[in-house]
C-alpha cells in the first residue's frame, strides 16, 4: 500500500544510507551528525542538567553516532561522560573523527575495566548497530550486563545493542532500552513479542533519508499510521443511512451479552448506517434497552444462537462476540459460511468453531476478515514456537483462504492475501482488557459495511480502535481503562 511506510530490512538501510549520501552528495560523517542531532532532540524534553548521563559508544559507526550526541549534548551543557568500549583495535572513519574530538572519553577494552554504572542517572547505549548479526561475547558482553543491573533509565540509539533487526534473538545479552529512538524507521524486531523486555518503547526520527528510495524498496512488511486516515471517505452533505450500509451482527449467549452489546455500540459507532443485531432470547431486553440505534431480533432458544437469519438483505455479517460454542450455534456458523455470498467478520468464538470443525475453512467466503487473539489463531493453524513462526502462518492462511486476518496482541499485526503485513502502531496497555476485541469486531464490521475494501476495513478498524484506547487511557489511565471507554473515544475521522 503506497500511503504506509514500508519497514526495510538490514541490507536495504544500508542501501538508503548509500544512495542519499550519493544523491544529496554529503558525506558519510554528515549524515552522521543530523542523526544524532535528531536522536537529542527527540530525547532532550526527557533530560534535566542536573542529571549525570553515561553515554556508551562501541567502535562502529553506531559509537560515532553515541560519540556525536555526546558532543551535542555537552555543548548544551549536560552532564555527560563518554566511554568507549573497544572491541576492536580500530574504530570506523566516521567514529574516530567524533572520538578525537572527545578528550575524557573512559575506554573499555577489558573486564577489570567496565564500570557498574550505578552513579549514573541515564545512559546512552551506542554500542552496536543494526548490523549485528552474531551474539555479544566478551568482555562487551560484561558491559551490557552491567548496564541492565544499573536500572538506570536507557536510551538507544537507533537500536538496543545485541538485538538483531531482522530476525529473533539467540542470547540474551541485549540491552533493555526505555526508549528506543531509531532512525528514519523501526526496525521489524520492534514488534516482535518476544522482544519487549529490550524495547520497551521507540519512535522514530527523520534523519534525511531519501523517502522515494526507500519506499521503492521491496518490501512486505509496513507500519500502520496515522497515514491511513487518506483512505477514509468523506460523507456527502446530501446522503442518507442507506448509503452506509445495513449490518448483521450475530452474536451473544447467557452470561456473555456484555459481548454482544459492546460489538453493537462500536459498530453503529463507526458509522454503519444500519445495525442489526441477532441474539438468543436473552438478550432482547439488553439489547433494546441499552441500544436503542439498533434493530434487535431474536433466536428462538433462550440462552444461544440456534438459527441463522435471512442474510440476503443485509451489506455484512459478523459473527462471533460471545457467541459460545455449543453443536447448534456451530450448525449456525456452517451454514453462514455455506450460504454467504458477501465477505464476513468472524471473531472470537466463531473462530473457535472453525477450529473444531476443520472442513469449514474451506467455506470461508473470499476477502473475509478473521480477528483472532494469539490463542485463537493457534487452535485455527497449530501452535507456534516463535513470532515469526506464527507470522508466516498467518501469511499462509491469508494466501490460501484469501482473506485478511487481524492478529490481535501488543502490536496488532494484519496480513493480506498479498503476502504483506501491516503492524499497528496505535494503542496502549490498557487496552489489555475484557471486551476490547469485541469492540474491533464491531468497528471492522461496520466500515466493511460502507464499501470499505476488506483490508481497508481492518487496516482502519485496528489504527482507529487504538486510537481511540489513546485517547481513553490519556483520560483514565491505564489500569482504570475499560472496553466502554474505547467506544466513549472513537473518531473515525480525518482530523
Amino acid at each position: 500500500m503506497k500511503i504506509l511506510e514500508k519497514i526495510l530490512n538490514v541490507s536495504q538501510t544500508r542501501e538508503a544510507d548509500k544512495h542519499t549520501i550519493l544523491k544529496e552528495e554529503i558525506s558519510s560523517f554528515a549524515l552522521m551528525g543530523q542523526a544524532s542531532l535528531a536522536f537529542v532532540k527527540a530525547i532532550e524534553p526527557l533530560l534535566q542538567r542536573s542529571q549525570k548521563i553515561a553515554i556508551i559508544g562501541g567502535s562502529g559507526n553506531n559509537g560515532g553516532d553515541g560519540f556525536a550526541i555526546a558532543r551535542i549534548l555537552r555543548n548544551k551543557k549536560y552532564n555527560i561522560q563518554p566511554f568507549l568500549v573497544q572491541f576492536k583495535d580500530t574504530l570506523t572513519p566516521d567514529c574516530i573523527i567524533n572520538y578525537e574530538k572527545l578528550h575524557d572519553t573512559i575506554v573499555i577494552n577489558s573486564t577489570r575495566e567496565i564500570p557498574s554504572f550505578s552513579e549514573y542517572d541515564v545512559i546512552i547505549d551506542a554500542i552496536f548497530g543494526f548490523g549485528l548479526s552474531r551474539p555479544i561475547t566478551g568482555f562487551t558482553k560484561q558491559v551490557i550486563e552491567n548496564i541492565n543491573k544499573a536500572k538506570k533509565t536507557v536510551y538507544a540509539v537507533d537500536v538496543p545493542s545485541g538485538l538483531y533487526c531482522d530476525t529473533l534473538p539467540d542470547s540474551e545479552t541485549i540491552v533493555q532500552a526505555d526508549i528506543v529512538v531509531s532512525f528514519q524507521r523501526p526496525k521489524l524486531s520492534f514488534f516482535f513479542p518476544e522482544n519487549g523486555n529490550y524495547v520497551k518503547n521507540w519512535k522514530t526520527v527523520d534523519i534525511g533519508l531519501d523517502e522515494e528510495f526507500v519506499q521503492r524498496q521491496d518490501s512486505k512488511h509496513f507500519i500502520l499510521n496515522e497515514k491511513i486516515v487518506e483512505v477514509l471517505a468523506t460523507r456527502p452533505r446530501q446522503s442518507h443511512k442507506g448509503d452506509y450500509g445495513h449490518t448483521l451482527l450475530i452474536t451473544g449467549s447467557y452470561g456473555k451479552m456484555g459481548a454482544a452489546t459492546l460489538s453493537s455500540k462500536a459498530c453503529l459507532r463507526s458509522g454503519t448506517g444500519l445495525l442489526t443485531t441477532y441474539v438468543p432470547k436473552c438478550g432482547y431486553q439488553i439489547i433494546q434497552s441499552s441500544i436503542p440505534e439498533a434493530i434487535c431480533l431474536t433466536d428462538e432458544n433462550e440462552e444461544f444462537v440456534t438459527q441463522l437469519p435471512e442474510i440476503s438483505k443485509y451489506d455484512v455479517v459478523g459473527i462471533g462476540p460471545g457467541l459460545d460454542t455449543n453443536e447448534k450455534t456451530a450448525q449456525v456458523v456452517k451454514k453462514l459460511l455455506s450460504e454467504s455470498k458477501n465477505p464476513l467478520v468472524i471473531d472470537a468464538d466463531a473462530i473457535n468453531i472453525i477450529s473444531q470443525n476443520e472442513e469449514l475453512i474451506s467455506l470461508l467466503p473470499k476477502n473475509s476478515i478473521l480477528t483472532p487473539h494469539i490463542k485463537e489463531f493457534d487452535r485455527l493453524v497449530g501452535k507456534s514456537n516463535t513470532s515469526t513462526e506464527r507470522f508466516q502462518k498467518q501469511l499462509e492462511f491469508s494466501a490460501k483462504h484469501q482473506c485478511v486476518v487481524v492478529l490481535k496482541n501488543a502490536y496488532t499485526v494484519i496480513s493480506s492475501p498479498q503476502g504483506n503485513l501491516y503492524f499497528n502502531t496505535s494503542g496502549n496497555q490498557g487496552m489489555a482488557t475484557g471486551g476490547s476485541g469485541d469492540v474491533l469486531t464491531g468497528i471492522i464490521t461496520g466500515l466493511l459495511a460502507q464499501n470499505y475494501s476488506s483490508l481497508h476495513a481492518a487496516l482502519l478498524g485496528v489504527y482507529f480502535h487504538g486510537k481511540a484506547g489513546d485517547e481513553a487511557a490519556s483520560k483514565k489511565g491505564h489500569n482504570a481503562l475499560i472496553a466502554s471507554d474505547i467506544i466513549d473515544a472513537l473518531r473515525i475521522e480525518k482530523h
